[in-house]
């Protein structure tokens, strides 16, 4: 990938309302599975690093990154993050070594998501969590998908399916659940009229403008992130942007 989409992308992670919102939700979830910490946890797909001292809160983060690139721009623009270089589909962790294990919107990025999902739980120790977001519905898929380089969009019962063996799941929801009918209604109307949608420069962010008036993405991020209490309650939303499933292994 460009470079300008690291720095747009490590921006996007910190300042964005959509993604400030996901970490909240993200946060809540795993603070609702009251977990006996320090955890030793492994986050798969770090990006910019943000999902990573999120979850530093609960104990050590092994980070994982496919894309080199995005490695060397991390390791020179957050001294001292420890980052691996390596693929989901061959995990270079041993059996069984993990209490938590992260994949944060990386299933939809890879060709053999069985095997990835297989990886995820060989490195997961027995009686404990997986958790992965992915993006709903091939219906939305849009030039948000393309940009950042996805090869598809999930129903629930699909990713349920990549986890029906060695375990079960424990939770499972939809999130983005408010703005899904804004947003959906923009993703179809930008399939109908591409040109008019499409985005400049190879953007990495949302659907919306990466730079709104203030209160506007204070609007969007409150709206998003009272989604939490759902989270917190272990409530299951019925439709949304993101799937959220925690599985738990045998």
């Amino acid at each position: 990938m460009d470079k300008n989409y690291f720095i747009e992308y490590y921006k996007l992670e910190r300042e964005h309302w959509w993604f400030k919102a996901r970490m909240e939700i993200l946060r809540t979830h795993v603070q609702s599975l009251n977990l006996p910490q320090p955890l030793k946890i492994l986050n798969v797909g770090v990006a910019s690093g943000a999902t990573t001292l999120m979850l530093q809160e609960f104990g050590e983060v092994t980070s994982l990154e496919y894309d080199a690139d995005c490695v060397k721009y991390i390791q020179n623009t957050l001294p001292g993050f420890q980052i691996d270089h390596g693929t989901i589909l061959k995990l270079p962790y041993e059996t069984d070594s993990f209490d938590l294990v992260c994949a944060f919107d990386v299933l939809e990025h890879v060709d053999d998501d069985k095997l990835s999902v297989s990886e995820l739980k060989r490195v997961c120790k027995s009686g404990k969590n997986i958790i992965i977001t992915v993006p709903y519905l091939m219906l939305l898929w849009g030039q948000h998908d393309v940009v950042n380089h996805h090869l598809r969009r999930y129903t629930l019962r699909q990713v349920k399916n990549l986890f029906k063996t060695d375990g079960e799941i424990i939770y499972s929801t939809f999130f983005n659940f408010w703005l899904f009918p804004l947003i959906a209604f923009f993703r179809i109307i930008s399939n109908i009229l591409p040109k008019n949608f499409m985005r400049k420069n190879k953007q990495a962010g949302s659907d919306f403008s990466v730079y709104q008036p203030r209160w506007i993405e204070q609007f969007f991020f409150s709206i998003m992130c009272s989604e939490k209490q759902f989270i917190k309650n272990k409530r299951s939303l019925p439709v949304g942007l993101s799937v959220l499933v925690s599985f738990r292994k045998k």
